[in-house]
């Protein structure tokens, strides 16, 4: 009976909720380990589906890893879109409030979205680059629009460059916080804001 019912509970899952359950169960698998120990079989035998309806969704485990890193990537992106008519000091504090909830509540695909630059696969990593690079735009259009910092960076060269080191720095200071938990969310967020500003003012 019980057998039975498990599989009517797999096929009342929609597409989408289905597509979604083994991201999210991917995620866990890939920042808990290195991408060449994580192996399809587990993912499904995890979700409780079969390889075969893994492999419908996900022809290769690249695809499947690809698809793990936009997912965490699209969610990061919304989660800290800039708001048009707030000053960047403003958004910036905003932001760093929602992308550090998102870690540590998110961690496991958090930490899955930054194992892709290791991962060997050129593939995985060209779409990881596409991700930070989408961040790193995000980043840019705020502050050119903004009154204060926008006249300013027209002039300045480097800013493209400072803002994608930040965007490292502030990606190995999170992936410490979770590690270690030695500083209070409230004081990463103002370590990585400082750390902006300063290279940009």
């Amino acid at each position: 009976m019980a057998p039975n019912q498990g599989e009517r509970s797999r096929r009342r899952l929609s597409t989408a909720a289905r597509r979604e359950q083994l991201l999210s169960v991917g995620a866990r698998l890939f920042s808990e380990s290195p991408y060449d120990d994580v192996w399809i079989e587990q993912v499904a035998e995890i979700a409780g589906v079969s390889r075969g309806l893994l492999y419908h969704y996900f022809p290769t485990k690249r695809d499947f890893f690809a698809a793990v890193v936009e997912r965490e990537s699209e969610r990061m992106l919304r989660m800290t879109a800039a708001e048009p008519g707030v000053p960047a000091r403003e958004q910036l504090t905003a932001a760093l409030d929602v992308y550090l909830d998102y870690v540590h509540t998110h961690a496991h695909g958090f930490r899955a979205f930054h194992r892709a630059e290791a991962s060997g696969d050129q593939a995985v990593r060209r779409v990881y680059r596409q991700a930070q690079s989408a961040q790193e735009r995000q980043i840019l259009a705020a502050l050119a629009a903004d009154p204060e910092f926008g006249p300013a960076l027209e002039q300045r060269p480097d800013t493209r460059l400072a803002v994608r080191g930040w965007l490292a720095f502030t990606t190995h200071v999170c992936l410490e916080w979770l590690r270690t938990e030695e500083l209070t969310r409230e004081q990463v967020r103002d370590l990585c804001a400082r750390a902006l500003l300063g290279v940009i003012s």
